[in-house]
């Protein structure tokens, strides 16, 4: 997204309609980017795309939509031996623009933004968001192990489990998206699918902390960088894209021991990434943390990525 605004393809005013030009957005057609990627534009949080596709007495799979052999019809594949029917992809983009809307545009974090920034991207540059990402930026600053679909790429045992899912895939996920509607994507997603190791992840933060520069490489402007790692709303803790430290009446975001100019973001699985430019510090915390089970969520009940970055900072002062 950023390189998209150093090209003056975007710009924080941009409409829906203007980014996605011959698209037939029906309610969506009028918001902006910023309120989209500030989360601050009344899109709903997610769609559970994945139930569609199961009974609804006894929530099994629907045979007109799975088989256990990749086909013509059925390629996209979702676990081991599963495979979804391709016109998915299709579904999935009219469910996204037949949804409601909130009632009021108030800060509320979402998905979809990401899943019309991800079709924009793909349709202009004709290439998927894995390969698009990789020639733009992964293999510039050496990122090799930061991938979509990483089975492609390495051996089972060198990827940690998701979930031992019993609600959609009905099987164990290891090396597949954990996310449902990035599965139901082919494993890429705008809003979730990479996999990798920590040190390349903290590759990623340090081009966003060196403001879009990689040893001899400009990724993108330090101007489009300054832009995103702002709030733009009252009340909205976000940037465009970045997640910003906790405001006074907000849930925790950080352990709270670092500068108002640092920025990150936490995943649903139990990751977390973060820098501050105060004092030249990137955190990477990689977990599993859906695994056996998306249910236990003691990791953010007794923040314990933050409390670990809390002591990394005591430990440096």
């Amino acid at each position: 997204m950023l390189r998209e605004f150093d090209l003056n393809n975007i710009s924080l005013k941009s409409t829906l309609s203007e980014i996605m030009k011959d698209e037939n957005l029906g309610n969506k057609s009028k918001l902006r980017f910023d309120e989209m990627f500030s989360h601050q534009s009344a899109l709903i949080p997610w769609i559970p795309f994945y139930k569609e596709t199961l009974d609804s007495i006894t929530d099994k799979q629907l045979n007109k939509y799975y088989s256990k052999n990749k086909t013509k019809s059925f390629s996209v594949q979702i676990s081991d031996d599963l495979f979804i029917n391709n016109s998915w992809n299709d579904t999935i983009y009219k469910r996204l623009i037949d949804s409601d809307l909130l009632e009021k545009k108030t800060y509320r974090y979402s998905d979809v933004p990401y899943y019309f920034i991800k079709k924009y991207l793909e349709d202009k540059y004709e290439t998927n968001l894995d390969q698009l990402i990789k020639n733009k930026v992964f293999s510039k600053i050496g990122a090799f192990s930061l991938t979509y679909n990483p089975r492609e790429l390495r051996e089972i045992n060198e990827i940690v489990p998701s979930e031992k899912d019993d609600y959609f895939r009905f099987s164990k996920i290891q090396g597949f998206v954990h996310d449902m509607g990035a599965s139901m994507q082919g494993g890429i997603g705008g809003h979730a699918g990479l996999f990798g190791n920590a040190e390349d992840v903290a590759k990623v933060m340090y081009l966003f902390l060196n403001k879009g520069s990689y040893i001899d490489y400009e990724i993108f402007t330090s101007k489009s960088f300054e832009l995103f790692n702002k709030r733009h709303f009252k009340k909205n803790r976000r940037g465009i894209g970045f997640d910003k430290p906790q405001l006074d009446d907000d849930v925790l975001s950080t352990c709270g021991c670092v500068s108002d100019q640092s920025f990150g973001h936490s995943g649903f699985t139990g990751t977390y990434a973060w820098a501050d430019p105060k004092n030249n510090l990137i955190y990477v915390f990689l977990s599993n943390r859906t695994y056996p089970t998306m249910t236990n969520n003691k990791i953010s009940e007794n923040n314990i990525r933050t409390e670990v970055h809390r002591l990394i900072n005591d430990a440096l002062e």
